[in-house]
């Protein structure tokens, strides 16, 4: 298994109370983006990154003082099965994953580490199904903990978004969640699950547990906690504008509570997809909310797509529009 070399100037991660700290127990706000690709690449076949993943590259994300960087994976390609190239799975895209990471760490960044496309059985994990399948995660879940186990310097996330119950995202089952276009219900594996998993094979680190309905609603959050030894879980959601809870009076209402009793961060968080201006506005409210409540967030996301869900339009960092310029503008201060 691979092992990481850190950099020394990266202080290690924890929890302490509600705060993430560092190694001194001082508070750690996170400011970051996603760098999406490394979830479909791989599975479609011509890749693991999409756009360059070298030196200039991670250079630009630190030229924009973001100091993490949630790269989403792909359990297919982390485990080489149900016919990934061999070239962009298995232990090329863990390699591939690893050293990309030393590099975010090269740069003074964090990386957050999130499985979020999977498939159960021999289906193909092509897209975020509605919650990870016991057919595979927790062998990935095992294989990425003991990859990592040494490196204080990254959150890994056992899953993205989720479409099913709490109680379902808990404890696993055949639930709400169904996969392919006959929809058939699968065998989940649950978030208790995954933690455990996760410290049986050596992570002693933070582990990142989303809430439901595509990580926007965490009102059942507190009372659906896994139960952790190390009580080094933070809490993550997921914000767009015009989400159903986008607005102060929603995140005071559902979020603010667990961020009274756990780190929270937002994982996703940006512009919705269907404003034609690609603006500002509703980022701003996120962030600026977020900032007064020592919540860290990570923008969606560094790629070059030319959508309202791009931060950039070249991969040396120069902003795509309000939104990018924005964002950008925002962690300079």
């Amino acid at each position: 298994m691979t092992r990481l070399l850190l950099a020394t100037a990266l202080a290690a991660l924890h929890v302490s109370g509600n705060r993430l700290v560092d190694g001194g127990g001082h508070p750690v706000a996170l400011h970051g983006v996603n760098r999406s690709g490394t979830e479909y690449a791989c599975i479609q076949g011509w890749g693991i990154f999409d756009g360059p993943s070298g030196a200039a590259s991670v250079a630009a994300m630190a030229s924009w003082h973001v100091n993490i960087v949630r790269v989403p994976l792909n359990e297919d390609c982390w485990l080489g099965i149900n016919g990934v190239k061999p070239q962009y799975g298995g232990t090329a895209y863990r390699r591939a994953i690893v050293a990309y990471v030393q590099l975010l760490h090269r740069y003074g960044m964090d990386a957050e580490l999130s499985l979020i496309w999977a498939a159960p059985g021999a289906n193909r994990a092509t897209y975020q199904s509605g919650s990870p399948d016991a057919d595979h995660a927790p062998a990935m879940w095992r294989s990425l903990a003991a990859t990592f186990a040494h490196d204080p310097a990254v959150i890994l996330a056992p899953w993205g978004e989720t479409i099913v119950d709490p109680n379902c995202f808990l404890r696993g089952g055949v639930c709400e969640a169904t996969y392919g276009p006959h929809n058939v219900p699968y065998r989940t594996a649950g978030m208790q699950q995954a933690v455990n998993t996760m410290r049986a094979a050596g992570y002693r680190g933070v582990i990142a547990i989303p809430g439901v309905d595509y990580a926007n609603d965490l009102t059942h959050w507190l009372a659906d906690e896994p139960r952790d030894p190390l009580r080094q879980l933070v809490a993550e959601a997921h914000v767009y504008g015009k989400n159903i809870c986008s607005d102060v009076a929603c995140f005071d209402r559902t979020l603010v509570p667990v961020a009274a009793k756990v780190p929270l961060v937002l994982g996703e968080t940006g512009e919705s997809y269907d404003d034609s201006d690609c603006g500002s506005s509703e980022i701003a409210t996120i962030m600026g909310w977020a900032d007064a409540h020592h919540i860290g967030y990570e923008a969606w996301t560094w790629d070059t797509w030319g959508n309202c869900g791009a931060l950039i339009d070249s991969y040396a960092g120069a902003p795509r529009g309000a939104y990018g310029r924005w964002v950008k503008a925002h962690y300079a201060r």
